[in-house]
């Protein structure tokens, strides 16, 4: 048993096509629904509250399942919790196809937080887990560009299939099709990636992981077998930077949750058709998704901290452009610009948290990190609802997120640190 990416090759690949599922199954939840729930699911004209709570729901699901499967995995196997979220997912499609009301979609989103909580989580990890150190900000990139172009080809293909089957039936086939797949490869060839975490802990006891040799700056004061409230309040307050990382996930979050629920009824209510729209907010998740095969790797070079904060600012001024151009082509790359600001962003937060973790407790810390990470949809939803009602302008919300993602990769620069261990190692003692 060794670690690197090409040592593991076979199995890494399995882990790309089971998050590229993970993000199919995200990315049918993403166009339709939001553009027609007023004529399809009974939302009321501007009842932005009502709207976001299916988001809401997502963001506090998927927050508290990433916590929980980060800790229940370093338990029971990373494989077990994969599948346990694929049974989650089978009955979303069909939730969707039969509701008759706005309640149902809420409660589908829900089983959609338990799914992504437990899958993607475990695919990130699990990829983790069989690269080496110097390989992590390329794995993590991986993993993101596969999720998030499934992501983007989803909302896609669902907005043509809504259009020619119907938005219930179009979702139905597709999400069946997509789950079922996923439980099946999971149970035919995805397999246990535990056993290189524990050979790794075992090897950095013998000062000999694997990686560039250079030394991680872990955090000070953790015990050698911290219990879950020490893990929690490590990340979240204690250490510094990993605080200042936690936040930024929630924050970027709100540009998410932007493009999720209120960027399809905001371009509908411009004019757009549904192919339009997913084709617009597709660019955003396709230049995501592709160009973090390329971010992840970047920070492999240059470290996590420049990627980090200049993807806050430039998400945020991709966001913030878009009630400026009235052409589908001007939002289209705006939308794009956001993207690529994510992408630089997104899997390197990961990788700087996963650097300055111990790998005795590396899953718990992702599955915080992701708490908070994902957490962020349901504040962010909730704050976009509220503003939305009281302003009844859906361009001011997105002023508000642009807002915000500058102010939190300021908040990075100034609270946290170069995380990756050839460019600032740990001193020698």
């Amino acid at each position: 048993m060794n670690h690197g990416i090409r040592d593991n090759l076979a199995q890494f690949i399995h882990q790309v096509v089971q998050v590229f599922f993970v993000g199919l199954t995200l990315g049918m939840m993403r166009t339709v629904i939001p553009a027609l729930s007023e004529t399809e699911f009974g939302v009321p004209r501007g009842s932005f509250l009502l709207l976001t709570s299916f988001v809401v729901a997502f963001g506090a699901v998927k927050g508290a399942l990433n916590f929980v499967a980060g800790r229940l995995s370093e338990r029971v196997g990373r494989r077990r919790v994969l599948f346990w979220g694929w049974l989650a997912a089978v009955p979303i499609p069909v939730m969707i196809y039969f509701a008759p009301s706005w309640g149902w979609i809420v409660a589908a989103t829900v089983l959609l937080g338990v799914n992504q909580g437990f899958t993607w989580s475990m695919t990130q990890t699990s990829k983790i887990d069989l690269a080496r150190g110097d390989q992590r900000g390329f794995a993590i990139g991986v993993n993101e560009f596969s999720g998030y172009v499934g992501v983007a080809i989803a909302g896609i293909l669902t907005a043509y299939l809504a259009e020619h089957l119907g938005a219930r039936a179009g979702l139905l086939w597709f999400g069946l099709a997509s789950v079922g797949a996923a439980g099946i490869a999971t149970l035919l060839w995805v397999e246990e990636t535990l056993p290189w975490a524990r050979l790794e802990a075992k090897q950095h006891a013998a000062a000999s992981a694997p990686g560039s040799g250079y030394r991680p700056r872990y955090p000070a004061g953790v015990s050698a077998r911290p219990d879950t409230w020490e893990m929690f309040t490590l990340l979240s307050w204690r250490d510094r930077r990993l605080a200042a990382f936690c936040q930024a996930g929630l924050i970027e979050k709100f540009v998410d949750a932007w493009m999720w629920v209120i960027a399809p009824v905001w371009l509908y209510q411009r004019g757009l058709t549904l192919p339009q729209i997913g084709w617009t907010v597709g660019a955003y998740g396709l230049v995501w998704g592709v160009a973090q095969f390329f971010t992840g790797r970047l920070s492999d070079r240059i470290g996590r901290l420049k990627p980090i904060v200049g993807g806050m600012i430039l998400c945020g001024v991709g966001v913030g452009l878009m009630p400026l151009f009235p052409s589908p082509l001007g939002l289209t790359l705006a939308a794009a610009l956001s993207g690529l600001g994510m992408a630089l962003l997104y899997p390197n937060l990961s990788a700087a948290v996963a650097d300055i973790a111990h790998p005795d407790w590396r899953g718990s810390a992702i599955g915080i990190y992701r708490f908070w990470r994902d957490f962020g949809y349901a504040v962010g939803a909730l704050l976009l609802g509220l503003t939305a009602s009281l302003t009844g302008a859906l361009e001011i919300t997105a002023w508000l997120v642009a807002g915000s993602m500058v102010a939190s990769g300021l908040a990075v620069w100034l609270l946290a640190e170069e995380t990756h261990p050839r460019l600032n190692p740990a001193p020698n003692r």
